[in-house]
This record gives structure tokens, C-alpha cells and sequence, in this order.
């Protein structure tokens, strides 16, 4: 009898962190990514590239903000250098990112490490680090189910929106600017749901949003996500392990 409930516990875990749960879990964010994904790939053709140019970004570049970036700066004949060290700045988040959910795969080899964070998003960081708040391991083949779902969207999104954007001038007038800060809001609130510190949680958002707020007045907003994210964390930690 013991023998078939640890049978049907183990059956059951393989099941949550399998490959195709991975798939299943990344779905609530699919909407947010195909409406951004639409918007880059018009604003990409309302930039001058072409439908071949708009998907080979989306599948080396892989960043949204990036691309909405480097559409503004090609339409503006910005030189290549600009480009690539403007890019580079925008996404050094993803280094805070990485290093978040670094600790849950320590047991897997550089190279691994390596392609589940090739393929790491703002959106697949926010759905694996809830379920940190369930578990104390993530599952690669999870991780890999998750990032290639939400990256095979993204690409597709991104052509769809370069075929269409003949026709579609302005995006924000559908909406579609909106849907990815409410697809973030949505997985903050499930997160903060999950966790029993809701004091710690609200201080840290309060203290996120005054500090990009700030920053941005004195210098860009991608500094301000960045020096937001590294004291409002550290801010939380602090007053967690002072309570």
C-alpha cells in the first residue's frame, strides 16, 4: 500500500516537472507575448526591414524592448555600434535575472546552464520564480518546455506582425502596448498570493517603483529598472532579516 502511494507521489512530481508542464505552464503568458510580439514586427516594418529581416532578429536578438529599440534607431540610420551598445545596456537586466534563478540549477553542467538562459525572459523569469515559492528545485526539461514555448510564440508573433504591419500604422491604438505590464501584474499578484510576507513584498513594489520613478527623472528608464531592481531587492532582504 505504501509502495503505490510513493509510486503515485513520484508519478505525480515527474508529471509537474515535465517538459510538457513546462508548455502548459507558460501558456497564461502566450497573450502578452503574441500582442507585443504583433507590435514589434509592425513597428519593425514601419521601420524599413523586411518580413526575412524582422524574424531573423526575433530569433538571434530574442528581447522586446531591444527590437523595439533597434526599429527606432534603424529608421533613424543610427550606426551599428550605437545599436549593439544600446542593446546592451537595455538588457543587462538579464544578468540579474540569470543570477536569480542561478541556485536552482547548480547541478547542471555550464553548457546547460547556458541554454536555459539563452532563451530567459522578463516573462519566463516570472513564471519560473513562482514556482520557487512551491518548490525548492525547478526541473530543467520544466525550464526547457517553458523557454522554448514562449520563444517559438514570440518568432511567430514577430513575423505574423511583420506580414500584417502593411496594414496596421499604429498599434498602441489597439491596445496592445498594455497587454504585456498587465500580463507582469498578473504573475506579481499570483507571486505575492503564494508567499506568506505580503508586508515584505508590498515594501519591496513601493520601494521598485519610487526608485525607477527617481532614476528616470535624472537619467534613462532602463537605469532606473536596473538600479530599482538591485536596492529594492536589496531593501526587502534587509528588512526580512531584520524582522
Amino acid at each position: 500500500m505504501q509502495g503505490n502511494v510513493r509510486l503515485e507521489k513520484y508519478a505525480v512530481e515527474h508529471k509537474e516537472d515535465s517538459f510538457l508542464q513546462g508548455v502548459k505552464d507558460c501558456i497564461p503568458t502566450l497573450l502578452g507575448y503574441l500582442s507585443i510580439g504583433l507590435a514589434a514586427g509592425v513597428i519593425g516594418h514601419t521601420a524599413g526591414l523586411s518580413v526575412a529581416e524582422i524574424a531573423l532578429i526575433s530569433i538571434l536578438v530574442y528581447a522586446g524592448s531591444a527590437q523595439f529599440i533597434m526599429a527606432g534607431m534603424i529608421a533613424a540610420h543610427g550606426s551599428a555600434i550605437s545599436i549593439i551598445t544600446t542593446v546592451l545596456f537595455v538588457n543587462l537586466r538579464h544578468l540579474l535575472l540569470s543570477a536569480a534563478l542561478s541556485p536552482y540549477f547548480r547541478h547542471l553542467t555550464p553548457f546547460k546552464n547556458m541554454l536555459i538562459g539563452a532563451l530567459l525572459t522578463d516573462e519566463t523569469f516570472g513564471v519560473a520564480i513562482t514556482q520557487t515559492a512551491k518548490k525548492k528545485q525547478i526541473s530543467e526539461k520544466w525550464m526547457h518546455g517553458l523557454n522554448i514555448t514562449a520563444y517559438i510564440n514570440w518568432v511567430v508573433a514577430n513575423i505574423v506582425g511583420a506580414f500584417f504591419g502593411q496594414w496596421i500604422t499604429n498599434p498602441d491604438s489597439l491596445g496592445l502596448d498594455f497587454a504585456l505590464p498587465a500580463m507582469f501584474i498578473g504573475l506579481l499578484v499570483i507571486l505575492m498570493a503564494s508567499r506568506p510576507k505580503l508586508i515584505v513584498d508590498i515594501i519591496v513594489a513601493l520601494c521598485a517603483v519610487v526608485l525607477v520613478v527617481g532614476v528616470s527623472l535624472v537619467s534613462s528608464s532602463s537605469a532606473g529598472i536596473i538600479v530599482a531592481t538591485v536596492l529594492a531587492a536589496t531593501i526587502g532582504m534587509a528588512v526580512e532579516k531584520w524582522k
